[in-house]
């Protein structure tokens, strides 16, 4: 088995376990294929390297087929619309069982469902019990139809992946928070004389990670402030020592990385209520503040995408359904303007979904 059929494989098995919210309007593309071609049976399949499952079809009830029988095996050799218009005089076929034996197929025809990142997952494809041979306008429709396909497909699929990342993105969220509810802070006992009174074991451990010394009481305070910090440190302590509390956010960079520090400085009383100092507490808060920026960017690709979906698919979608009504009320006889007018929808549909799968990544 090639890396290709390998990578093709992983892409379809994420189509296969899919369950689609656009099933009416991919059954209407299977009933609308049937309508077009003028045939009994129409399917939506896909293939993995064993089966062919049967998503959406017409004219039959059967859900799945061996790979090695199907006729879809050939159509997602290629990218153009494949056809087999008398299956007992083509030599690929002639011995099929779903020829010599029912349903007793005589013609086929299938355009590949192919993603815009060029895999052909299985096909969009008509059936007949009698030999047959579509028009060249037929095979077009049909080609059209297929991309109309993949198109809602992908949309499926994109929107279920980022569904999925939302919610991880909010658990992950949740989860940050209950571990910085629960982590160790530094705190720091600074008396009157900024000198260090008492500190715990993440204080000594963060001083000596940033600052290569040695926490130490009777230590002075200006010894382990960072030097962007030491105003904002000055102003805060004598807030506190002045009975006020002080909390900040504070980026420092240091000679190895950056952080970002949740900072609090609160009055540190004796029994009496007298301020003897300042309780010093710094709190590493530098993934929240990544975790937000991230949870900001996921919102404006879900506010963009949100946005595609409302104003921007409309128009293409409504000019799709426009002319197939006009096809259908012409029973199914257009000129080439209309059918020109019908690719140049779709091309424009296939560009927001691009622009959809691209905001899902």
């Amino acid at each position: 088995m090639s890396f290709k059929e390998l990578e093709r494989l992983q892409v379809v098995n994420r189509f296969i376990k899919l369950d689609f919210c656009k099933e009416k309007e991919l059954q209407a593309i299977v009933e609308m294929a049937a309508d077009v071609c003028q045939t009994p049976i129409a399917l939506i399949t896909l293939i993995d390297d064993q089966t062919q499952y049967i998503k959406f079809k017409v004219g039959t009830d059967v859900a799945k087929t061996s790979r090695h029988n199907s006729f879809c095996s050939q159509a997602i050799e290629q990218y153009q619309t494949f056809m087999v218009p008398d299956a007992l005089q083509d030599k690929r076929f002639e011995n099929n069982p779903l020829v010599t034996n029912a349903p007793h197929l005589r013609f086929y025809a299938g355009a590949p469902l192919t993603t815009h990142d060029g895999y052909n997952l299985g096909s969009l494809c008509v059936l007949d019990y009698v030999p047959k041979q579509l028009s060249e306008q037929q095979l077009l429709m049909l080609q059209i139809l297929s991309k109309q396909v993949i198109n809602l497909m992908e949309l499926d699929a994109s929107l279920k992946i980022l569904k999925e990342q939302f919610v991880k993105v909010k658990n992950s969220e949740i989860q940050l928070k209950a571990f910085f509810e629960s982590s160790s802070s530094c705190h720091i006992l600074i008396g009157r004389d900024l000198k260090t009174v008492a500190f715990n074991r993440a204080a000594a451990t963060a001083v000596k990670h940033f600052h290569h010394i040695d926490l130490a009481i009777g230590m002075l305070a200006i010894n382990f402030i960072h030097k962007d910090n030491l105003y904002n440190f000055i102003y805060s302590y004598q807030q506190a020592i002045q009975g006020i509390s002080v909390q900040a956010e504070q980026h420092l960079r240091y000679q190895e990385e950056d952080r970002w520090w949740h900072i609090t400085y609160d009055p540190a009383c004796n029994a009496d209520g007298e301020i003897i100092g300042i309780s010093y507490n710094a709190t590493d808060i530098t993934q929240r503040v990544e975790q937000e920026q991230k949870v900001t960017k996921q919102n404006a690709s879900l506010e963009q995408i949100a946005y595609i979906q409302s104003h921007e698919l409309r128009r293409p979608v409504a000019s799709i359904m426009g002319l197939m009504n006009l096809f259908k009320m012409e029973d199914y006889t257009t000129t080439k303007e209309e059918l020109q007018m019908m690719e140049k929808a779709v091309e424009e549909l296939d560009e927001k979904i691009k622009l959809i799968v691209n905001h899902a990544r």
